[in-house]
């Protein structure tokens, strides 16, 4: 009876999952701090862009949520930012991070983020290199968005470097993402 409803519990735990969309760990979960305040974001945006923090690669979990709180500490504390910049990040091990999440207005792309919802590599993709399983993350991601309402269905996909002076989302990543649908050039 136990391995019965234990089952059970694992099927409904994985249906709720994928009909949640893909899975995020939470900013409790990668040790981040809360926000000192937040500006809602709209629904159906416009624009994805997506960057790289240019900082340390992480392979696992643990390494991670290190490079994670480095970056927070630097937006918040350095640059006096009420959160980490990005909506989302994506780590090498193929994990998707809570940065301001769904609904809430990031500081990624200056006139651009009332517009769109900002995800980012952690990583420096001038040297480092996407993994598939990074990519796939990416673009489950972004579908999930779409299905929740955050993005529109023809929103349209820009690297950094396309709406500001700057070298992000990194040379690799660049090269990625000019293939991927509702990308514009």
């Amino acid at each position: 009876m136990v391995s019965k409803v234990a089952l059970l519990l694992a099927v409904l735990v994985c249906s709720q999952y994928m009909a949640q969309g893909v899975y995020v760990v939470s900013k409790a979960e990668w040790g981040g701090r809360g926000a000192k305040w937040t500006v809602g974001l709209g629904n159906y945006l416009s624009y994805a862009i997506i960057h790289h923090t240019a900082g340390s690669y992480c392979e696992t979990r643990a390494q991670c949520n290190a490079v994670l709180q480095s970056v927070q500490s630097y937006h918040m504390d350095s640059l006096g930012w009420p959160d980490i910049g990005y909506n989302f990040l994506i780590g090498g091990d193929g994990n998707v991070y809570e940065g301001r999440g769904w609904n809430n207005m990031g500081a990624h792309a200056a006139e651009w983020n009332p517009y769109s919802i900002g995800i980012s590599f952690l990583g420096n993709y001038n040297w480092d290199t996407l993994e598939p399983n990074m990519i796939s993350a990416a673009k489950q991601l972004l579908q999930d968005a779409v299905n929740r309402g955050q993005l529109s269905s023809g929103y349209i996909l820009y690297g950094h470097r396309q709406v500001s002076a700057t070298e992000c989302p990194g040379t690799h990543i660049w090269n990625e993402i000019r293939g991927w649908s509702h990308w514009s050039g």
